[in-house]
């Protein structure tokens, strides 16, 4: 039996009357924001159906195909140059009718198990704006603090009145899942209308493609990627389909996609955020918002925040909410007495190649403007390093048995594995004197953990809760699915078959991993008091889809993003930080040197995906001319939101870098 939506107390108290806003001037739906919205709404100059239908005429004109598919939707793809399409929302809250009135795909439909789909229980997208404009219109009230706020849920969570398959065309005997995620029931009991779920690479994977939805463009150049996997939730946003979205990481997949949107994204503290009703939950796997404004992230953060009974992680957020809403904090203000590092592990020019040095700068810069607004700016300069000599102090200890893994030259074992010298004692010697500790060890080498079962795990806690009469667990998924066949993307189903091979599951080393990173870091932090960190979301612009990824460089994966502090539970915000005005592209090139096999590590590269034919011979081209857009990082200590909100919300005001697309300009007679 499906479930209505809940609808949370304190969220159904909240009510905003016409008095709350001002209507300063006539609406333009080209970058409008939260308050732009409900003020024109107040101001009876737009209705939430009206909204919508404005948001589904955008949809219409750019949301197509945006590569050549000769063979059809699974075979190899080529790029379109100035395509003029995203292919960001994969799935359309609308009914059959109102679907094909619409002249839409049918492969859009909310649901393809459910032809008739009149379960009036399940009113779509138009029927919910019109039931909000009734209800304003008895009461002059707005529903909530997202009252007209259209945003797109990333496939990969729970709605109970669309498909929900993380991107996979799988057949599933009921598409829909029995009920919402958490934070889908908060986000429409606060007024939000769900218009679409957005494309993700397949299961979350780290590239912007899914057998169902097909291959995803960038909106600045639609031959580029829009980074995975949350890559239709950013493109949604960048090139203002909706006005906000969900999306998803586990190492990037929230400010990936938001920085090549020149959108703002907040990875938020793991625990803040309920993951319940998601496909392929896991420990390090985080809900956030993206939005074109610091503000508007607030404002849905501020919704979906707090504790969920149904996901025991949200057990750290009591009592460590803040006393005000984050939306409070997005107010421009100096940034005098605030300390912030620059980490410049990720941004040593010398570490890394020539595609990364414009990026560098860019974010050095935004360094310098965090200055000008009053912070005190810790660099240790263009070839320094933030924490390195406080890393190699304290993390071989916290690390123990992950670090004594790395350096079996160090502490060696027998052919059982077991130490073969006395580990402690020398642990105990780099203690005493971390000069001796191995020069591999800084940020960008931490260290990893192993396979541990958890994909397979939760994927198939998932469908055994999820109830489907026909896919049940992982296997199914695998028998029962349709996969992209192309020799320049990842294999999907070899993916799902690797998991496939799990027979345990053990988080012991992911788990240490996480701890030791915050501990060491935290520390570090403090003996430098420390308030924030910066650095660039990725070093590489977007890169060309279908391009190689390359081998780590000096611990850069080959995207370019960096994930590994936000992944072990950080709060992040990415915010826009200019544009490139060129780039370097690598290239397959069978002539060119061949890279060492163990340049790659044995779990893959690049966002977690294997190494491909061809890659091992590539080179760099360019300069190219591209405008593309950058992003910094800005992270914080553990549900310190409220300061890296107030961080970011100066820096945007003081550097206004948000540009929208220029090929997704407004429509004739949008207004």
């Amino acid at each position: 039996m499906r479930r209505r939506p809940k609808t949370p107390a304190l969220l159904a108290a909240v009510l905003l009357s016409a008095s709350s806003f001002v209507q300063a001037a006539p609406f333009h739906l080209e970058e409008a924001t939260i308050p732009d919205i409900q003020q024109a709404i107040l101001a009876k100059e737009l209705t939430s159906t009206r909204l919508v239908e404005l948001y589904l005429k955008r949809i219409k004109a750019y949301n197509g195909t945006c590569v050549a598919e000769p063979k059809g939707i699974l075979g190899p793809i080529t790029t379109i140059p100035n395509a003029g399409q995203l292919n960001a929302l994969v799935t359309l809250n609308l009914r059959p009718k109102t679907l094909k009135k619409w002249g839409f795909d049918a492969r859009k439909a909310r649901s393809l198990t459910d032809k008739a789909d009149g379960d009036p229980q399940m009113p779509d997208a138009l029927e919910v704006a019109a039931a909000q404009d009734a209800a304003f219109a008895g009461t002059g009230q707005l529903a909530g603090p997202l009252h007209g706020v259209v945003m797109a849920i990333k496939d990969q969570y729970d709605t109970f009145d669309m498909r929900t398959t993380s991107g996979a065309d799988v057949d599933y005997a009921n598409d829909r899942p029995p009920e919402d995620s958490t934070f889908v029931e908060r986000l429409r009991a606060a007024g939000a209308i769900i218009i679409a779920k957005s494309n993700l690479g397949e299961y979350a994977s780290g590239i912007p493609r899914s057998s169902y939805g097909g291959t995803f463009c960038n909106a600045y150049d639609t031959e580029r990627s829009p980074r995975g996997s949350s890559s239709g939730s950013g493109s949604a946003v960048g090139a203002n389909l909706v006005t906000c979205s969900i999306a998803e990481e586990s190492g990037s997949s929230i400010r990936g996609p938001a920085s090549a949107a020149s959108s703002v994204g907040i990875a938020a503290t793991e625990e803040l955020v309920s993951r319940k009703g998601m496909v392929q939950i896991g420990i390090n796997t985080r809900v956030g918002p993206i939005c074109r404004t610091v503000a508007d992230a607030a404002r849905v953060l501020d919704v979906i925040a707090g504790y969920d009974p149904k996901d025991e992680l949200t057990a750290f957020s009591i009592g460590r909410m803040p006393k005000d809403a984050y939306v409070s904090y997005a107010k421009p203000t100096p940034l005098a007495g605030l300390r912030i590092g620059v980490v410049r592990e990720y941004m040593n020019k010398k570490l890394f190649t020539k595609a990364d040095e414009q990026t560098i700068d860019l974010v050095s810069q935004g360094a310098e403007d965090l200055k000008k607004l009053g912070a005190t700016v810790v660099d240790p300069g263009p070839e320094g390093e933030l924490f390195t000599a406080c890393i190699r102090k304290y993390a071989p200890q916290d690390s123990n048995a992950l670090y004594t893994k790395r350096f079996p030259e160090v502490f060696p074992v027998d052919d059982k594995g077991e130490p073969s010298a006395d580990h402690t004692a020398k642990l105990i010697d780099l203690a005493m004197d971390p000069s001796k500790v191995s020069e591999k060890l800084s940020l960008r080498d931490f260290g990893t953990s192993e396979g541990d079962g958890q994909n397979k795990y939760f994927i198939d806690l998932y469908l055994r809760q999820r109830g489907d009469a026909k896919i049940k667990t992982n296997a199914d998924l695998i028998s029962y699915a349709r996969f992209h066949q192309d020799p320049t993307w990842p294999d999907r189903k070899k993916n799902r078959e690797n998991v496939q091979k799990a027979k345990a599951l053990d988080m012991s080393n992911r788990l240490l991993l996480r701890f030791s990173l915050q501990q060491v870091i935290l520390q570090c932090m403090a003996e430098q008091q420390l308030d924030a960190l910066v650095y660039p979301t990725s070093n590489l612009p977007p890169t060309k889809l279908g391009a190689p990824q390359g081998p780590p460089i000096n611990g850069r994966n080959g995207g370019g993003v960096w994930s590994f502090i936000g992944a072990q539970g950080f709060p992040v915000i990415s915010v826009p930080a200019g544009f490139t005005t060129e780039v370097y592209d690598l290239i397959r090139d069978p002539s060119a040197p061949k890279t060492p096999d163990d340049a790659w590590p044995k779990t893959g590269a690049g966002g977690g995906e294997s190494k491909l034919a061809g890659d091992d011979h590539t080179r760099l081209v360019g300069p190219v001319k591209a405008v593309l857009p950058v992003a910094m990082d800005i992270v914080g200590r553990p549900f310190d939101e409220p300061l890296i909100i107030r961080i970011a919300a100066a820096y945007e005001a003081a550097t206004k870098h948000r540009r929208s697309p220029p090929a997704f300009g407004p429509l004739k007679g949008e207004p």
